[in-house]
């Protein structure tokens, strides 16, 4: 598995999902578990079998998180340009057809969140925006046809 490139908020994001899936729901599936052996012939035992597919999907999860961040570099923000649309910047975008204006952060695809406005810096948005300044004109080719943007605003937190 390659390097993968993440925010503070979204390293500690990934954490908290394992800490949650360790000390709640693996527990709970367990005892699941137990109290289904308890009802007899586990070869037709729905609880049961219901319970070891819930523990396997936990089980891999708690593996896919761990070597998310076992592989994570928490990106150092104060490193970064300023002015320039890299990893963890939030930049304000104006549609250069309906003149509306919206603000997306460029996160990794681990954190892309699209109702919280996160796209991820593989996205076609993502790309065409990557690395470019205030004023510049963008353009992302997409599904439904081509996007253009001016870049009006980048910030960081």
């Amino acid at each position: 598995m390659s390097r993968i490139y993440l925010t503070i908020e979204g390293y500690e994001k990934i954490r908290s999902e394992l800490e949650r899936l360790q000390t709640r729901e693996r527990p709970s599936v367990i005892k699941a578990i137990a109290e289904a052996r308890e009802y007899g012939d586990l070869s037709e035992n729905a609880e049961y079998h219901a319970a070891k597919e819930r523990q396997e999907f936990i089980e891999n999860k708690i593996m896919e998180l761990q070597e998310k961040l076992v592989h994570s570099e928490i990106i150092d923000e104060s490193r970064m340009p300023k002015d320039k649309a890299y990893l963890g910047a939030k930049v304000t975008l104006k549609d250069k057809k309906t003149g509306e204006e919206i603000q997306y952060t460029l996160v990794s695809t681990e954190e892309a969140d699209f109702e919280q406005n996160k796209i991820s810096t593989q996205s076609l948005v993502g790309r065409a925006i990557l690395g470019k300044s205030i004023g510049d004109q963008v353009e992302a080719r997409v599904p439904v046809g081509t996007l253009k943007y001016e870049i009006l605003a980048i910030t960081r937190d």
